[in-house]
């Protein structure tokens, strides 16, 4: 599907592993990009590094209301999506407040600057399969009731239902996709998918000794990022707002990631993997699978990169950056 005329797209949390594969697909759709980067901290570009000056990047920030507001006057841009969060469940419980604040109340700031624009982009959302928490029934569908388990989530849930209620009180094209876990090689080392790769890839170089995890039961229902941006962006492109659940419609737990993983490098996983208490959340979410039938349906989206493949690719990436 092609762009007939060059589009404006703002992307905030640009540097994430989101940002950086959207970014990559918006402008192989031949839009102009534009992305969002916090003023505060000193931003970690890696992610972006092969694209950055085919970007427009700029400081701003989701709890400066005047920034966002001048931001997207002076941009003017067809689409925003709003990728930016405290995205780690675990982090949020050691910061609640700080998780709500960007996570939470950041959605409304955009949103209400959104509102006083002239140009009214379409506005993409990323909420998050943390919402369902406590899951009510399986698998989890566009209409399943919210139980969050973790400030993140909950966090969440307010973002998604703002973003509801700006639709329907102020007539707005603004969408969220609700997205099953996704990682890929550029994920955080702070999330499990990405902890147990980079560490099956250090073990096999003889870096690393153990490898500790928390719960290796709880399931999830993971794809990859690189597949799950385009859902993003066909979202914006339909006629009538609305919001969808991404999924694979699969599930598996952390000991499968595990096993794959190790497997790929000859190596017993049992040798090498060890549970610590430590890593237990307060609030455990032990099963999520989605329902991905309407993004099918709607949508045309499917996921190309199945589980073991997704797995196969973090570890080769990893022994690949470890083995320099």
């Amino acid at each position: 599907m092609a762009v007939s005329q060059k589009k404006i797209a703002l992307i905030t949390g640009l540097t994430g592993q989101d940002g950086s594969y959207l970014a990559e697909f918006l402008l192989e759709k031949g839009y102009q990009v534009h992305g969002m980067i916090r003023r505060s901290s000193t931003p970690n570009l890696s992610r972006i590094e092969h694209i950055l000056d085919r970007l427009t990047v700029h400081p701003s920030d989701l709890l400066d209301q005047s920034s966002m507001a001048n931001l997207i006057e002076s941009i003017q841009p067809s689409e925003v999506y709003n990728l930016a969060a405290q995205s780690f469940v675990t982090a949020s419980w050691d910061m609640p407040l700080a998780t709500a604040e960007m996570t939470a109340v950041g959605v409304n700031r955009i949103l209400e600057a959104i509102r006083y624009s002239r140009q009214s982009p379409r506005f993409y959302q990323a909420s998050s399969s943390e919402m369902f928490g406590k899951v009510q029934e399986i698998p989890q569908r566009e209409e399943t009731p919210f139980y969050p388990r973790s400030p993140y989530g909950a966090s969440k849930v307010f973002g998604h239902w703002i973003t509801v209620n700006y639709r329907e009180s102020f007539n707005m094209f603004a969408v969220s996709g609700i997205l099953f876990n996704h990682e890929s090689p550029r994920r955080g080392l702070e999330f499990v998918t990405r902890k147990i790769s980079n560490a099956v890839a250090r073990i096999k170089l003889g870096k690393q000794q153990k490898l500790s995890l928390g719960n290796l039961q709880a399931k999830r229902d993971w794809g990859f990022a690189g597949d799950y941006v385009q859902a993003m962006w066909l979202m914006l492109q339909q006629d009538v707002p609305t919001d969808f659940v991404i999924a694979t419609g699969e599930t598996h737990s952390v000991q499968e990631f595990v096993e794959l993983a190790f497997d790929h490098v000859n190596l017993d996983w049992q040798k090498y993997v060890e549970v610590d208490p430590k890593y237990l959340r307060p609030a455990e979410v032990d099963l999520l699978i989605g329902d991905p039938s309407l993004a099918r349906k709607k949508l045309g989206w499917e996921r190309k990169v199945d589980f073991p493949g997704l797995v196969r690719m973090m570890v080769e990436a990893d022994l690949k950056a470890e083995a320099k």
